[in-house]
Order: structure tokens, then sequence, then C-alpha cells
């Protein structure tokens, strides 16, 4: 489980994780755009949404309780009544609805979920939310078929790897020695250094209106820079080069093959 993107719905920034290829959608952020003081608990306590996720449960998770989601339901739309997310998911073992803790934490659901929860916010803002989230799988399914498309052609790319040199602000800038002793969180931020000349947490900072991450907003000569970096740096990793030396050595490659897979029409076709 991991957090994907945001999405923005009527000025609101909506985030998302995928889980085993599922997307999850906050709903805690979604219940920004309701009008007064409304939780997600008022939404469970209607019957008609018990009903609703009962019937997804039944469908996509053979391991439902449906024992514990039969005496909710008798329960549902009372009064007195109430039942928090994390309680549901407790007592029915269900799986469309999600509590998460730490900094992006919150309750998220399924997208089918999530979709069916916008109604409950207002009809205008399901209808947004839809339009955007349609935007966001469609952007996803491109990225998809270029990756597609780049694994085909990766190898042949490979071989035209040379010490070509032409000027492109795509082209990394060379980091000096005391950005090498910086200590990096992750190797994932390490090759960011390398071919981005900046970590993750910080093009967030630079970008915080758009949607991703700054591997999703890469050129395609950048992804298959960082997929051979990505080699290379499990190479280095082996031989027990430090983190220091193997930044400057993958920063170096960067800037070498940038330059040539630049001039390469065999790139070029693909975009």
């Amino acid at each position: 489980m991991k957090k994907n993107t945001n999405i923005e719905v009527k000025g609101i920034t909506i985030s998302l994780f995928k889980d085993q290829d599922a997307d999850y959608i906050s709903l805690t952020d979604m219940l920004k755009a309701k009008d007064g003081d409304f939780f997600i608990a008022d939404w469970l306590r209607n019957r008609n949404t018990i009903e609703f996720l009962g019937i997804w449960e039944s469908v996509n998770n053979p391991g439902f309780n449906y024992g514990e989601f039969a005496i909710i339901k008798t329960q549902a739309g009372l009064n007195s009544y109430k039942l928090s997310a994390k309680e549901w998911v407790e007592k029915t073992n269900a799986i469309g609805i999600k509590s998460t803790a730490g900094r992006y934490g919150g309750t998220f659901a399924h997208a089918d979920i999530a979709l069916e929860f916008g109604m409950w916010i207002s009809p205008e803002f399901k209808v947004y939310l839809i339009k955007e989230f349609q935007r966001l799988k469609a952007e996803e399914g491109k990225r998809l078929q270029s990756g597609w498309s780049l694994q085909r052609t990766l190898s042949k790319v490979n071989y035209h790897i040379l010490t070509d040199a032409i000027k492109d602000k795509l082209v990394p800038q060379l980091l000096v020695a005391k950005e090498s002793a910086y200590v990096y969180a992750s190797e994932a931020d390490l090759l960011n250094m390398a071919l981005f000349g900046k970590t993750a947490a910080q093009w967030r900072k630079e970008n915080k209106n758009i949607a991703g991450n700054m591997r999703d907003h890469a050129k395609l000569e950048q992804l298959v820079v960082l997929a051979n970096l990505e080699s290379l740096n499990a190479v280095l990793i082996h031989q027990g080069i430090s983190q220091s030396e193997r930044l400057l050595l993958l920063n170096k490659t960067a800037i070498q093959q940038m330059k040539t897979l630049l001039n390469r029409q065999s790139l070029k076709q693909l975009q």
C-alpha cells in the first residue's frame, strides 16, 4: 500500500493510493467539500450505504463476514446507531474501506465506493470527481503504454549510448562533492538526485498544484536513463561502493546518456 497521487475536484485536493492495482480515494479529503459538520460515520449509519457496501463486498471480497454484516444491517438507520469506518472493517473484514495512519493517513475507499460517497457530498461533486478520476486513469494508461513500448526498444536504444554532446535543458547538472556527502533517505532519491538534481520531496514542494510525482512528469529520455541507472546502481551496491561515490558516478552516467539520447531518432519516433 502506498500513496500514489492527488487530484483536484472543485478546489479540493484529494489523495489516492494503489493497493494491489486497485485505486483507493480519500474520503477524508472528499469530506472537506461537504457543507456543515458531517462525518464519515454519518454516511455509514445510513441503511442504503450499508446495503451498497454489503453488495460490493459480496462481489469483491471472499473473506467478507456476512454474519456481522447482517447484524449491522438490522441496526443501520436507527437514530441511536453509530458505526465508524474502523469498526466496519474490523467487524466485517471489509476490504473496500481502509483507515491509515501517518502523514498521508485518513479513511480511504475503493474507487467504486468513493464515487458513491461523492453523491452523498453532492451530485455536482460526484460528476467532477468522476471526470477527474477518468482523466487520471487516461494519463496512467498512456504512461503504461509508453512504458511497454519503452521496454521493447530499450535494448536497441542502449546500444547507441555513446559519448555524444549536445546542450539541452534536460541534461542533468554536474553535482559537486558537497552534494554527494548528504545521505539520502532512500535509493530512489539517490537516483532522483543523479538524474533530476532534486529529491521527490523537493519536487513536491516546488510543484504543489501539480498532480502526480516527479517521475510521472519525466520525459521519455529520462525514463530510459532512469532504468539504466537503476541497474547500474544495483551493481555498484553489490560492489560495496558508498552512497556518496555512487551518486557522483550515477550523475556522470546520467549526463552522458541524456546527451546521447536527446539526439537519437529511435526515441523521437516513440514520442
